[in-house]
């Protein structure tokens, strides 16, 4: 996405935290993934879109089978029950008529979602001028792409448009590979595991300037190999290795958007 690619490098020009260098168990994704999939393998409907409009927290906690409470719960019934609602309203109850929309487009598919979802906005007002991050709805391109090997509902003719997917393990990552510095302040944050808020400067300047770090990444590897790169790739080999690397400091912040 153009607009997420300009607006990270702009703050990476104007970032006072995070700097590009140019030369217990917690709840995670495959938490996430292994909970949904168990669910549709007992229950192919358990993801309809009308069903997903009557979770409630516990329910969807069982559904993942997560032993704690679940971070931000009532956010995510929120979010859950906003997917399931506009889909019926919009899509006929279906996700695959949100993707045949889009006309084999990744970058018509982000537009269609984050027009239609409020909560996959993932934008914010950093220093004055409106930053686009996008993570969710990108990510939601991308794992079409991979899951279906490029080919029918994951066919798009401009997956090259889709950027990283900012988060918590792809700065770290970048950070313990010298490609980013943080300033003292935020390095003593990260490290001493305080809460960043969402929204903050700090949080903004550490996901746009990982966009714009991997996309200058991308931009020397075509220069150094003539081989070209697509940044969805960059983000798994980096998150591969982030989570390999157990004890890496990595910022804390509850948000709707990672």
């Amino acid at each position: 996405m153009e607009e997420v690619r300009a607006t990270a490098a702009w703050v990476a020009s104007h970032s006072s935290h995070v700097f590009v260098n140019h030369s217990d168990e917690e709840l995670n994704y495959d938490h996430l993934a292994l909970g949904l999939k168990r669910a549709l393998e007992h229950d192919k409907s358990a993801l309809d879109a009308d069903r997903l409009q009557k979770y409630t927290g516990p329910e969807l906690q069982e559904m993942l089978k997560w032993p704690r409470s679940l971070p931000l719960i009532d956010e995510r019934i929120r979010l859950l029950h906003e997917v399931g609602r506009v889909l019926e309203r919009d899509f006929e109850g279906k996700a695959s008529k949100l993707v045949e929309a889009s006309g084999k487009s990744a970058a018509n598919l982000v537009e269609l979602v984050t027009r239609h979802f409020p909560g996959f906005r993932d934008h914010t007002v950093y220093k004055g001028r409106q930053i686009f991050l996008y993570k969710r709805a990108q990510i939601f391109v991308a794992d079409l792409w991979g899951a279906f090997k490029g080919k029918g509902f994951g066919e798009f003719k401009d997956i090259g448009t889709i950027t990283i997917f900012a988060d918590y393990i792809v700065p770290a990552v970048l950070r313990h590979l010298g490609v980013l510095t943080y300033s003292s302040s935020l390095a003593d944050i990260v490290e001493s595991n305080k809460v960043i808020c969402s929204g903050s400067e700090e949080e903004v300047e550490l996901r746009a300037c990982t966009i714009h770090a991997v996309e200058k990444m991308r931009d020397l590897i075509w220069v150094k190999s003539g081989k070209q790169v697509l940044s969805v790739e960059l983000d798994l080999w980096l998150w591969s290795y982030g989570i390999q690397l157990t004890s890496l400091p990595y910022h804390r912040t509850l948000s709707i958007y990672y």
